[in-house]
């Protein structure tokens, strides 16, 4: 028997544009308080926002997607066929 999938739809790409968006913003905010806080000297801060940001917007991607329903497993994959073309 085959799962009933259904596949995410408009709401469901504003919800992740708006959760990525907020994600990156209270990222930026956190970094720039702990800037400002000095915890973080320049370099640090580069540093971070150059290597760690951007594995922490695919982590919220990741969780977002799951989230949503935009994960994909076995269940959805189909066979593919090549249509034989004339030589």
């Amino acid at each position: 028997m085959r799962a009933f999938r259904m596949s995410p739809g408009p709401a469901a790409a504003y919800a992740f544009r708006l959760g990525i968006t907020a994600g990156a913003i209270v990222g930026l905010a956190l970094l720039g308080l702990l800037y400002w806080l000095g915890q973080l000297a320049v370099f640090q801060l580069a540093y971070v926002l150059l290597i760690i940001f951007p594995l922490y917007l695919v982590l919220v991607a990741v969780a977002l997607s799951v989230w949503l329903g935009y994960d994909k497993d076995t269940t959805s994959l189909r066979p593919v066929y090549r249509s034989k073309e004339p030589k």
